[in-house]
């Protein structure tokens, strides 16, 4: 993440902890994406998105799907079907006029994240059939691809845990619960025979 390790990012580095975080000067070259970089994106069932406005602002979409709906196209490429949403386009629009993105990629029962930065592209879904096919999750996902996101990374970084709370799916509830219920349920099942003799 050399790339936004400012002079600015690095001054208050100097300020608040009397050290900075040792940099490149020159122009970083891509980093590939390892094989547990690949397994974590391909887990993920969402992320977060931003982007920068036409008028400077920073914005942020939250974009999900089923598991393996963030494919990895390359070692330094990564793409996602888009679909019908709010038709707000702010995405769209903003990375039309300015290709730097940030993506952050959360795994909250395991209290991993990594962040992400890339440059993008937007491409139509009726121009490019063979793109829209490369990026649909597998399975599919039952509304018409739109768009697809191309990203290709600049680079990413593994973050702290420290304050990240774990959170659960619904799925991954019903699993970590199921022997539970069926406890319930055979405990049920002795207090009738027990109820009717």
């Amino acid at each position: 993440m050399h790339t936004v390790l400012t002079p600015a990012v690095l001054e208050a580095e100097r300020h608040y902890y009397g050290r900075v975080y040792p940099t490149k000067i020159e122009a970083p070259e891509p980093e590939a994406l390892g094989d547990e970089e690949i397994a974590f994106i391909q887990s993920r069932d969402s992320f977060y998105i931003a982007s920068i406005t036409e008028n400077g602002w920073p914005y942020v979409q939250h974009r999900g799907g089923p598991p393996g709906f963030l494919r990895v196209l390359g070692p330094h490429q990564i793409g996602f079907a888009d679909y019908g949403g709010n038709r707000q386009m702010i995405s769209v629009g903003s990375i039309s006029q300015q290709d730097r993105v940030a993506l952050f990629l959360m795994d909250y029962p395991n209290r991993e994240r990594v962040k992400m930065l890339g440059h993008a592209k937007v491409y139509d879904a009726r121009e490019h059939p063979e793109l829209a096919e490369k990026v649909t999750p597998p399975g599919g996902h039952g509304a018409k691809v739109e768009r697809i996101f191309i990203i290709d990374i600049l680079s990413y970084d593994w973050n702290c845990p420290k304050f990240i709370t774990p959170r659960f799916t619904a799925a991954e509830i019903k699993v970590v619960t199921a022997p539970l219920q069926e406890r319930i349920a055979e405990l049920e099942a002795k207090l009738r025979v027990l109820g009717g003799a």
